[in-house]
């Protein structure tokens, strides 16, 4: 009896074992970001066989998740899909195109484009292991048992999870300036921007060391100027409000809420109010004009939505402590939102400004009006054969090997919050502007030979950390992702490793397709729109 039902039980674990769903695919894009969709569609238009695999619900990123004002950089140096996708933006608006627009119309545009393109995305799929045959992905597994076949991978994550899991050469955190020669890494000396502006003390009891710091400020003295380390910049929620009295939900009062915890912020009021300064709603929040009435709100100032030092082991944590971080970034917006708008220490002046301002009803109705996608600024790195470095960007050496161009600023958030001379300093802001848009290389989106031969990484590329300030804008990502599909195709068809693509018949591949590789400077196309807070 007892070996009749052991062989029953193990015939029942081998039919689980065989139910587990397989789809197979010629190219496997794991990642529903906005990077993702424009290779799943480049794919689709190469005649190529297409498994979208999303996270999650959500279709779009972050251009979809609240980042309406698209960190443009230089206009002209965008094109490809990218700049189809910003065509079809503006159509639903009757424009040729449009740069800024309400979160639901990216949406919308993803959708129908996945549609066109017979695309039908593969949702609530999270990675855990891969297999591997010598340098070559075979297959991903989910956690639901579901296995991804195919002949090429594209990791469209913004944190690099498939790129890890195939056991490719990553980083993250700051490297130092001797690492690649970069004036701008590492821990900065002086951080101008971002800034406490007025003195805080930063002590539980005010002068006294001993009774420990506040909340929100990290213990140490920050380290050692020009040194590496690995804090990775600050992550937020950007915010779609409005005034519309009709659309407009009211602020929420998170769990947990407890005004005392934002004694810095209270302190950096009193602090401002006794200087004489006239605070108003873009004393903390850089506010973008939308359609409709709406807006992309983002971080400002000394104390945001920039929630510091909070997210340093987010690029390789398990998925569950990712989600506690970012129920916790959400609650904490939502509490500094609540409290500039109720506590006393905010100038009746502000409160009334503020309590005309809250989510929109018609944006994100399932999460209460806020973005379900947190912005992941940056998490792992890939390292391969060519790094993207400061010296790319300032044009001071071009990758011969250009899948498309990069020209937003240099652009890091602040790492952490500490105390320096008894008072609160944030540090790690830097935002330095370019001379010219400059060529991202193929290199920096595939692994270093040796390490894997199917798959590509155009988001958590090749990049130090101040060269990927630059990269990591949303524009760069869909242009670097219709590259790397197309890429993809072409090894697929000379059965070839990505490592073995020819960058000539690439090139001229991409050219057709209205990708821009090159920069000619002079006339209007040379003038750079920098804008100062992605």
């Amino acid at each position: 009896m007892k070996i009749t039902l052991f062989l029953v039980g193990w015939l029942i674990g081998i039919c689980r074992v065989q139910a587990a769903p397989v789809v197979e695919s010629d190219i496997c894009i794991y990642g529903g970001t906005s990077g993702g969709i424009v290779a799943a569609v480049q794919a689709a238009r190469m005649g190529k066989s297409v498994s979208l695999v999303v996270f999650g619900r959500e279709l779009g990123g972050l251009t979809s998740g609240g980042l309406g004002a698209t960190d443009v950089g230089n206009l002209n140096s965008i094109g490809g899909l990218a700049r189809e996708f910003y065509q079809r933006v503006g159509k639903k608006y009757g424009r040729a195109e449009s740069f800024v627009f309400e979160p639901h119309m990216a949406q919308e545009v993803y959708e129908s484009w996945l549609a066109e393109s017979r695309v039908s995305p593969h949702l609530n799929q999270r990675v855990v292991n891969v297999t591997k045959t010598a340098q070559r992905l075979m297959e991903i597994r989910m956690e639901d048992g579901t296995i991804y076949r195919a002949k090429m991978f594209i990791d469209a994550t913004y944190e690099g999870d498939l790129m890890a899991l195939a056991g490719v050469s990553f980083t993250f955190g700051r490297e130092g300036t001797n690492v690649y020669g970069e004036s701008l890494n590492g821990i900065r000396a002086s951080t101008p921007k971002h800034q406490f502006a007025v003195k805080v003390d930063p002590y539980l009891v005010p002068g006294n060391p001993t009774s420990g710091l506040l909340p929100f400020i990290q213990a140490g003295d920050g380290g050692k100027p020009g040194d590496g380390d690995q804090r990775i910049q600050t992550f937020n929620y950007r915010l779609c409000f409005t005034q519309n009295p009709t659309n407009r939900l009211p602020p929420v009062v998170p769990a947990n809420y407890d005004p005392a915890r934002y004694e810095l912020l209270g302190r950096l009021l009193d602090a401002q109010v006794a200087a004489g300064e006239k605070l108003t709603i873009h004393s903390f929040f850089s506010i973008k004009s939308m359609p409709n009435g709406k807006t992309d709100m983002n971080n400002n100032g000394a104390f945001s939505t920039d929630y510091l030092g909070m997210n340093w082991t987010y690029p390789t944590n398990t998925y569950a402590a990712r989600a506690q971080m970012e129920r916790d970034h959400l609650a904490y917006t939502q509490g500094l939102i609540y409290y500039l708008t109720t506590n006393p220490r905010s100038p009746a002046s502000l409160r009334a400004e503020m309590a005309k301002w809250g989510p929109c009803r018609d944006e994100w109705p399932e999460t209460g009006g806020y973005s379900p996608q947190i912005y992941v600024r940056e998490a792992r790195r890939m390292v391969s054969d060519y790094v993207m470095t400061q010296a790319d960007c300032l044009s001071q050496r071009r990758a011969d090997d250009s899948i498309c161009l990069g020209s937003y600023n240099m652009d890091s958030h602040n790492c952490q919050r500490i105390v320096q001379d008894g008072s609160v300093r944030n540090e790690g802001d830097v935002q330095i502007g370019l001379p010219k848009p400059y060529p991202i290389s193929y290199r920096a989106i595939i692994p270093r030979r040796g390490e894997c031969e199917n798959l590509f990484v155009p988001f958590a590329l090749s990049a130090s950390h101040i060269a990927f300030g630059s990269t990591r804008m949303e524009p760069v990502f869909m242009m670097a992702s219709q590259s790397a599909a197309t890429a993809a195709a072409m090894a697929l068809d000379e059965k070839i490793s990505v490592q073995q693509v020819n960058y000539a018949k690439l090139a001229s591949r991409l050219a057709a397709d209205q990708q821009i590789l090159i920069w000619k400077s002079g006339g209007a196309t040379n003038r750079l729109n920098q804008r100062k807070v992605p």
